[in-house]
């Protein structure tokens, strides 16, 4: 980070009283308020630099020589931008780097120290240091721009957000293979080539640093990138989920409908592109599970319950593996720090409301998709296809949280998971099978009417020979579904036997 150094003497400002005074021999004979710090000091160093001191002093005091004493309370950057620009005027050694850069500059504005009043003065020494050296710098651009909320109206008249946006938007778009500054990125390994130079930046170098921004100025930044179409989607995808993962775990520390989390995930959900595959199923879940936490519009909800059902039939059973929102008055996040590995939070359990409100929104586009029949055979096809991908996996879904034994699934949560998925989307049941099992090897504590309603989801003609004779020796199995199982193995077998005979007869002439 750089910075400008400006003047040469010591500080000799002190504090006694409530009231901050500079050492000299000279009485003071010009006090100015600030909240609630008085400032005595001197007019002849102050005035000929500032331009609104010059005017409220000529005003007050016919008498040049009178003490006066001014109110300064609406001074941007409040008492320490004060203050520097005051030591400025005394020559007294003063920093200025991208960190307080804002504040110093919008007070010495507000003061008019500008060239018009002396040569040299504090306001163009500022906006040299701007140009030549912040808005230069990745980093510094960052930074500077990061301080700008709290003096959001002054630096943005003065053109301070506008000049470091332009600054950060022209650096994301600048070639990987041209990145010469500094920049934060951890999240993997950079290695080196062949020759042992390091390898170029990735394209997405800058999603960690830009996710230090106010959500307005993140807001802004990543739209002005978005518009460029320069980047495709899935890195602007990337970028939402660095964001995310940064901003939304400390939404667990508010109120249950603060609005600030509330505004960062809505703005994140604005701006996720329309195209498919931008953002994976899991970020879109993670986002759901909080916009229900934190009490998010309707018009969110919706949008991200469409998305997420439209992702699905790509889906791995990782993407569904949330863990259940912890309660308000509980510390937890979502499960954004990362976007592969599955959740590991048995404590607090799986979502599994949340996958069942997913799977029912797939399931009603899938049915408007089929009722209306358009597209002919091919994409008839698809929908087949995309029904069939969304049964195994709610199957392989099932089957993961039958493992669970602390916090154990209920049976009634299971049994809706496997009941939604229509006929026309399983064609064999081995795979509820095996997890039905599962359960009920991990949960012998069941009851026998949870056995039985668990089991009522299985479809014997559904399941394989292998299984079939696997389900006859189950003792896990409730004595009906093993008779159920036995009755449909010898009807098959049954059927087997006559179909070859029925084809000798035909072909002997003998069947009439």
């Amino acid at each position: 980070m750089k910075f400008m150094k400006i003047g040469t003497r010591p500080d000799t400002f002190y504090t006694e009283d409530g009231t901050r005074t500079i050492s000299s021999d000279v009485p003071s004979d010009l006090t100015i308020k600030i909240n609630n710090l008085a400032y005595h000091l001197h007019k002849d160093p102050l005035l000929p630099k500032c331009g609104l001191l010059q005017r409220l002093v000529s005003n007050r005091a016919p008498d040049p020589d009178d003490d006066i004493s001014l109110e300064l309370h609406d001074t941007p950057g409040g008492e320490e931008a004060f203050e520097a620009c005051a030591k400025f005027c005394y020559g007294i050694t003063i920093h200025v780097s991208a960190r307080n850069f804002v504040p110093v500059f919008c007070a010495a504005k507000f003061l008019r120290m500008t060239g018009a009043f002396e040569k040299g003065n504090l306001v163009p020494k500022l906006e040299a240091f701007f140009a030549s050296c912040i808005l230069r710098g990745w980093k510094d651009s960052i930074l500077a721009l990061k301080t700008t909320p709290k003096l959001a109206e002054w630096a943005d008249n003065l053109g301070v957000v506008r000049k470091c946006t332009d600054s950060v938007v022209e650096k994301i778009l600048t070639p990987p293979a041209e990145v010469r500054w500094s920049y934060t990125y951890t999240r993997r390994r950079r290695g080196k080539t062949g020759r042992g130079e390091k390898s170029p930046p990735p394209r997405d170098w800058w999603t960690e640093d830009l996710s230090a921004l106010d959500v307005d100025l993140f807001k802004c930044t990543l739209a002005a990138v978005k518009s460029s179409g320069a980047f495709p989607p899935q890195l602007i995808g990337e970028a939402l989920h660095v964001y995310a993962t940064r901003r939304l775990p400390d939404a667990k520390k508010t109120t249950r409908f603060s609005r600030t989390p509330r505004a960062i995930l809505e703005t994140i959900v604005d701006l996720i592109p329309t195209e498919a595959g931008s953002v994976s199923l899991r970020f879109l879940l993670r986002l759901l599970s909080a916009a229900n936490h934190l009490g998010a519009s309707p018009a969110t909800k919706e949008q991200l319950l469409r998305r997420s059902g439209e992702l699905l039939p790509e889906a791995q059973v990782s993407d569904l593996l949330v863990p259940a929102a912890p309660p308000p008055e509980e510390d937890g996040n979502w499960g954004l720090e990362t976007d592969t590995a599955p959740a590991r939070d048995g404590r607090r359990g799986r979502d599994v409301e949340l996958v069942g409100v997913v799977l029912e929104s797939f399931l009603r586009q899938w049915r408007r998709g089929r009722q209306l029949g358009s597209g002919g055979e091919e994409e008839s096809d698809q929908r087949l296809r995309s029904i069939r991908k969304v049964g195994r996996l709610i199957d392989c879904y099932v089957g993961v949280l039958a493992r669970d034994r602390r916090p154990r699934v209920p049976v009634e949560k299971l049994v809706f998971l496997a009941s939604a998925v229509p006929d026309i989307g399983r064609p064999l049941h081995d795979e509820l099978y095996h997890a039905v099992n599962t359960y009920l090897k991990v949960h012998p504590e069941l009851s026998k009417a949870e056995k039985k309603r668990l089991c009522r989801v299985l479809d014997c003609r559904k399941l394989s020979p292998e299984v079939r004779a696997h389900a006859v020796r189950n003792e896990r199995l409730p004595l009906r579904t093993v008779v159920q199982v036995l009755y449909f193995e010898q009807e098959r077998g049954a059927q087997v036997h006559t179909r070859p005979r029925a084809a000798d007869e035909k072909k002997d002439g003998s069947g009439s």
